[in-house]
């Protein structure tokens, strides 16, 4: 018979038996019973028939092989509602007895939650068990093929769960196994009776009170009466469900039991089930699952999705490749095994839908712009940031004016200025890799191994702004920095410093409008530095420097005057990059470092993104003819290069 291969322990499904609570029963002293014991009372129940079920979920009835059933212990806690905060009890004995499963337990809780338990069921409340199991193994039994289980016979199409293990019991108000009756025994008196006795349906000849029947016209009537109130009452809870109303009548039920049988047609069958019993997500649920899966943050999903899909995402938060792939292809409608097992139907059927890829893009994309945003890119602090419409060339224009402002005289005339311009150039290119989800991606059901890839292509491609920026500026193209330009100083004295950075400054706002060796190119610009860049050599004591508000000299000093203001504190932002002084750039230094204008007002390098688009993007692209799996294409386009020397200077920090 063909069967589904077991699962991995990832993949293992709930499934629950519904079934009565047979019988209450007062707990009788034995030998080695504690005083406690001696007080509480034991159940019995027959929490499964054997039967096939038809449901929800499934496309053909199912049935758990008993025979199949691992049963590990016979002490197994009892709760309520399934909650393990709500103990009710434990297990003295589970077992198989004639194709039904059989559990008898004792009420050993003490809490609020066992004596509701207790006190309800003496108020005749009929209580049912749910027995919930772990699936391993399911046999699909096709139309006109049978299979035996519970010692019978079974007709295809039927589900068949071979091999499972038994979890857990719990009490809850409403069942699904109607072929168990159920009933609820009073407690026996102290001394006397029997306590295998039904005393609620039953009556003790001996103890009759004989005016009872003294006059049997008037029982009948009586009798006659009850039955007709009964009936109505049938027809008044019964309206709508006929078969309820008919199998009442014929069976004399009493109006709570017939209340609860219309209670439980009205309702999703709770008998043995794979799936969860809620409604299937929507593909806004599961892509909000697999972000929080990924750990996306919530302050991001809960802007993106908003507040009632992910509560309902909430549950999911720990969705693995599989379940995605799979809820992905129902939510299509794709016919897929309810077992995993080898994954060829599902993830065939994953691959062929909108969902799966379009979910998966979505939750890269978050994922790879939280790395994205979380890397510090330097590039930022000292370059202007631009955008360009396509990918030529551009040119950017700086006018250049005609020199100072003229008194005007009293006549009003105002002189003609001459206008010239000077260009710098930039260009936007695309930068980007590929990503795949393959079939053993799916099977491995890691999905935050897979998101990993999103994640560190986030970071690479922070990191490839930077590397762009370091590589142009540490070339010092067409000799950027220079003493030409004035913005370019070495020596001995240009190691970091107090005086160093005095020089640097005074540079800096010494160098000319320019260009061009007219009078009105010789005025000084004026600007003044705000951003320090020092390699990581130089951090600690850029921190120092910056940060305090005295400057103590060394006593050999002739400068030495106590107290000395900093003149340097709070003046300017410091970016430390270890790019600088490492080997694997060209024209690298430890010693060397750089003060910057601010990019808006004089910009010494500029970058520009392609439409404004900053941050990378993900989407879906062809997959490869030889590959089984999704592809999608990570890129970002952008461009870097030189602009106005006149924005930077460079000290060398050593001769």
């Amino acid at each position: 018979m063909p069967h589904r291969t077991p699962p991995s322990a990832t993949e293992l499904r709930a499934v629950r038996m519904s079934a009565p609570i047979e019988r209450w029963t007062d707990i009788e002293a034995r030998a080695g019973d504690s005083a406690e014991a001696k007080s509480l009372r034991r159940f019995e129940m027959v929490a499964y028939t054997g039967t096939a079920m038809e449901l929800a979920g499934w496309d053909a009835p199912v049935v758990i092989d008993l025979a199949g059933l691992a049963i590990r212990g016979t002490a197994r806690p009892i709760l309520k509602d399934h909650s393990p905060s709500m103990i009710v009890g434990h297990t003295e004995s589970v077992g198989v007895e004639a194709g039904r499963l059989r559990v008898a337990g004792l009420v050993s809780g003490s809490g609020r939650v066992a004596g509701e338990i207790v006190e309800s069921s003496k108020n005749g409340f009929p209580w049912q068990a749910s027995v919930g199991a772990k699936a391993t193994r399911v046999e699909f039994v096709k139309k006109g093929q049978s299979a035996s289980a519970n010692g019978r016979m079974f007709e295809g199409p039927v589900h068949v769960v071979r091999a499972s293990t038994l979890s857990e019991i719990s009490f809850v108000a409403l069942g699904a196994d109607d072929d168990t009756s159920a009933r609820v025994a009073a407690i026996a008196p102290a001394s006397g009776g029997d306590d295998n006795e039904d005393t609620m349906s039953t009556v003790n000849d001996d103890t009759t009170d004989s005016h009872a029947i003294a006059d049997p016209i008037a029982a009948m009537r009586t009798q006659a009466a009850a039955e007709v109130k009964r009936l109505a009452a049938l027809r008044t809870i019964c309206a709508g469900h006929s078969d309820i109303e008919a199998k009442a009548i014929v069976e004399g039920w009493s109006t709570e039991k017939a209340e609860l049988a219309v209670l439980r047609a009205a309702r999703p069958v709770a008998g043995p089930f794979i799936n969860s019993g809620r409604p299937s997500p929507t593909a806004k649920v599961l892509e909000a699952a697999a972000c929080l899966s990924a750990g996306v943050s919530e302050k991001r999903l809960l802007r993106d999705f908003g507040e009632q899909t992910l509560d309902a995402a909430h549950s999911m938060r720990a969705i693995g490749l599989k379940d995605l792939a799979a809820n992905c292809a129902r939510l299509e409608g794709k016919d897929i095994p309810h077992v995993f097992g080898d994954g060829t139907a599902t993830i065939q059927a994953a691959f062929t839908t909108l969902s799966l890829p379009t979910i998966l893009e979505g939750t890269m994309q978050r994922t790879m712009l939280e790395a994205y945003e979380a890397v510090p890119l330097v590039a930022f602090d000292v370059c202007r940031v631009g955008s360009v419409k396509d990918f030529r060339e551009v040119s950017r224009v700086r006018l250049l004016g005609a020199g100072r402002w003229e008194r005007v005289a009293q006549d009003g005339e105002l002189q003609n200025g001459k206008v010239s311009e000077q260009t710098f150039k930039n260009q936007a290119e695309t930068r980007g890799l590929m990503i795949t989800l393959t079939r053993q991606d799916i099977i491995n059901d890691d999905l935050g191994a897979f998101l990993d890839l999103p994640r560190q292509v986030g970071m690479d491609g922070a990191a490839t702004i930077d590397d762009e920026f370091f590589r142009l500026l540490l070339s010092n193209p067409s000799s950027f920095f220079s003493v030409g330009n004035s913005n370019f100083l070495s020596g001995a004295d240009t190691a970091f410093g107090v005086d160093s950075l005095s020089l640097a400054r005074a540079t800096f706002q010494k160098i000319k409008i320019g260009p061009g060796s007219e009078a009105k190119d010789q005025k000084p610009i004026n600007i003044r530095p705000t951003r320090l860049l020092v390699p990581v050599e130089v951090e600690t004591d850029a921190q120092i420097l910056l940060g305090s508000s005295q400057i103590q000299l060394d006593g050999s000093s002739a400068k030495t005057k106590l107290p000395v203001d900093n003149p340097h504190r709070g003046k300017y932002g410091l970016s430390v990059a270890p790019h600088l002084s490492d080997t694997f750039y060209t024209g690298n230094s430890a010693k060397a470092w750089y003060l910057f204008a601010d990019p808006k007002l004089v910009a010494a390098f500029e970058i520009v993104f392609l439409n404004g688009k900053q941050q990378p993007t993900i989407e879906r692209t062809p997959t490869p003819a030889n590959t089984l799996g999704v592809s999608w294409a990570a890129y970002i386009d952008f461009g870097v290069r030189e602009q106005d020397p006149r924005g930077a200077i460079k000290v060398k920090g050593e001769a």
